[in-house]
């Protein structure tokens, strides 16, 4: 492939930004998609490199962009640019009566043009950027706070219609006179937005698994049926099989007649109060009998998926844009210092064994045995975003 063509090709959907020799002496390029949202009156269009931001929990990557201005259609008129965190939990398409079907989680507004004497350091990202918006262009960044939710939907009924209740982020440029008057209708042609993501990943480093167990007695038994269970690792990452160790030391004289293991998602939503709902996500029955006075050592897989669980109203899946295909709700990791608002994910395994008595009394003194461990569902951290490409003579 010649260097014309590689610049055409790369014009088509990426972006080229030169850059120094290696420590070799080669020349290299940084190559990145661009993403681009023009005003419908064509005055503003919103340039960003990226539209997934890392939240490593203790700090989360700035949201940088540029806008390109063309102040010939602004008529006096101000170029300002916000980044929203909200919750949806009805379709925009309803709000015809004046309702708000959203409520802004945090907001931060700024103004772009005319320039306000704000700092001038530019990133590597906003320098390419501006490379390819020229002089017209005005950057911007912003930094989100570490007590934002990540990007969550909740998966809406099989006859739902419209957009999915959940969190999600949206960077939006507008012309007006003031950043945020209630008096002022700012019109849909002077504006553009591009929604984002707001993202985490598993820890690069993995801790060993949770373990469990309890020792219950029924009644009329003077001995007890003792469950462990335990995990292989802390973390698992979405698609991956999750194996179940139990251990099951029955003492009395009744059965156990089946182990049933079971991931459910607990999904806390946090506004004005906080309300958690528990979904089964992936549920086995194995039909292992355990005789009275008897053990068992045995490991268990199951595999949790949204494959298997697209029927269900309010499971929680991560954040998507567009119509893209996605999973099952990340576990939302946080520093339990600050209140999170929004949607907050979390995960357990259960391990019930279902124990029979049998007897004069049958059912009566008949009941089940259950262990509960944390489980952390996470993606893995991918490869840098920023591709490199060496310039070679052809």
């Amino acid at each position: 492939m010649t260097w014309g063509v590689l610049q055409e090709y790369a014009a088509t959907s990426f972006y080229l930004s030169y850059g120094q020799s290696d420590s070799l002496g080669f020349p290299f390029l940084s190559v990145f998609r661009v993403f681009k949202k023009t005003s419908g009156n064509g005055h503003i269009a919103l340039y960003l490199g990226k539209r997934d931001f890392v939240d490593n929990v203790d700090s989360v990557e700035v949201v940088e962009g540029v806008i390109k201005v063309d102040p010939s259609g602004l008529n006096g008129r101000k170029v300002f640019v916000y980044l929203a965190c909200a919750f949806r939990y009805g379709s925009e398409d309803l709000d015809v009566i004046g309702l708000s079907f959203r409520r802004d989680i945090w907001i931060q507004r700024i103004q772009v043009y005319p320039p306000t004497g704000g700092s001038t350091t530019r990133s590597p990202m906003q320098e390419s950027l501006m490379k390819k918006v020229g002089e017209q262009g005005c950057p911007f960044s912003f930094q989100m706070p570490t007590n934002l939710p990540c990007s969550v939907g909740l998966q809406p009924g099989p006859n739902d219609a419209g957009k999915a209740c959940g969190v999600d982020f949206e960077v939006k440029g507008y012309i007006a006179n003031s950043p945020d008057s209630a008096d002022e209708v700012i019109e849909k042609k002077d504006t553009c937005r591009l929604m984002i993501r707001k993202i985490q990943f598993a820890p690069a480093n993995n801790k060993a698994g949770p373990k469990a167990d309890i020792a219950k007695q029924f009644m009329m038994t003077d001995k007890p049926i003792h469950l462990e269970a335990s995990l292989e690792k802390e973390t698992y990452y979405h698609g991956d099989p999750i194996t179940v160790k139990v251990k099951v030391n029955n003492e009395t004289s009744k059965v156990v007649k089946k182990i049933k293991v079971s991931v459910e998602q607990l999904t806390s939503v946090v506004l004005y109060s906080s309300d958690t709902y528990t979904k089964a996500v992936c549920s086995e029955e194995f039909g292992e009998t355990i005789n009275g006075n008897s053990t068992l050592e045995k490991s268990f897989t199951i595999t949790p998926l949204l494959s298997s669980n697209k029927e269900k109203r309010g499971i929680a899946v991560d954040g998507r844009l567009k119509d893209e295909d996605t999973h099952l709700a990340s576990t939302t990791l946080s520093q339990g210092e600050k209140e999170i608002q929004g949607i907050i994910v979390s995960y357990k395994v259960k391990v019930n064994l279902m124990v029979s008595s049998g007897g004069l009394l049958g059912g009566l003194t008949g009941s089940d045995v259950t262990v509960e461990l944390p489980l952390t569902l996470m993606s893995p951290k991918p490869a840098g975003e920023w591709s490199i490409l060496y310039l070679t003579a052809i």
